[in-house]
């Protein structure tokens, strides 16, 4: 390969990676697929002669594109006159998908960690993730925030400290044990939504479930909210109790979900955090535009 293939065939080969990144970096598939797509630019126009971790320099730039991304968001919610409830973007699959499928699903993180994350100021989520998600050294991380490396420590320890007790945990293998109790727990809410059971559905929530809804204004679900406590979820359910049985089961980002789609029609996802054989997060997309843009028609398919 000649010293102009090479920075191409690292680009490539460290693709995956970098959408890894991006993606927890930025919760966002569109944005983690624009980052990388200006690590590529950024990479075609730099001399590269003296790198000799291509891994390293290619993380390091699509960390930053991340950083300046996730500096804009934070300083347009800042600008914003309204509340803003926002579910990051799902990565969703068939429950049956083949081994190699759930393998790569499993590098994922979960929706309710994203969620959390969010909470995060830029420079402590970058440290963090990097740091604790992909093992980049401090002495890595600081020149990316314009910080020592202690300081960029002390930015990981405090969102460590932040996502203490909140953070849910990472993607489950479908195929597993735990797996498949989650299911059975989500399965045993929808059948209480279907009968319209009050109380089955207060007993399958833990007591101070979050539900998070993120809908387009005139969607039956609406309008976007976060509730808390498990007969406030429940209360809300039972007014959709006439959905329930248009719901498909599904994988979301490791966890179990439900695709909610009458006549084929995606209406709704929901993802599900379960702890402990109870729902513990609910998080629902339910904005025309955003479900279009995940091609969920293809988990219809027989």
């Amino acid at each position: 390969m000649n010293s102009t293939d090479w920075p191409t065939g690292q680009f490539e080969e460290n693709r995956d990676h970098l959408r890894s990144v991006a993606y927890r970096m930025l919760g966002s598939l569109t944005e983690a697929d624009d980052a990388v797509q200006e690590a590529w630019l950024r990479l075609s126009r730099a001399d590269t002669g003296d790198v000799r971790d291509m891994r390293a320099w290619l993380t390091t730039v699509v960390s930053r594109v991340c950083l300046d991304m996730l500096r804009s968001r934070a300083s347009r919610r800042e600008d914003s006159l309204e509340a803003d409830v926002h579910v990051p973007d799902p990565i969703v699959t068939r429950i049956d998908d083949a081994p190699e499928e759930q393998a790569i699903l499993a590098d994922s993180v979960g929706i309710a960690l994203l969620v959390v994350l969010d909470t995060l100021s830029p420079a402590e989520r970058l440290a963090f993730v990097l740091h604790d998600v992909f093992a980049v050294p401090f002495e890595q991380i600081g020149p990316i925030l314009d910080r020592s490396p202690a300081a960029a420590k002390q930015l990981a320890s405090r969102a460590r400290r932040r996502l203490r007790g909140t953070a849910a945990p990472d993607a489950t293998p479908s195929g597993s044990a735990e797996a498949a109790r989650q299911r059975r727990v989500v399965a045993a809410f929808q059948a209480a939504s279907v009968a319209g059971d009050f109380e089955a559905l207060v007993a399958v929530l833990d007591p101070d479930v979050v539900l998070r809804a993120d809908v387009a204004a005139d969607s039956p679900f609406g309008p976007s909210r976060v509730m808390h406590g498990a007969r406030a979820v429940a209360g809300q359910s039972q007014q959709f109790v006439h959905l329930a049985p248009y719901a498909h089961p599904v994988v979301v980002n490791g966890g179990p979900g439900a695709l909610v789609a009458p006549h084929g029609r995606p209406l709704a996802l929901l993802a599900m955090t379960v702890q402990d054989d109870r729902i513990t997060e609910i998080d629902i997309i339910a904005d025309p535009e955003r479900l279009a843009r995940l091609n969920l028609t293809e988990l219809l398919d027989d």
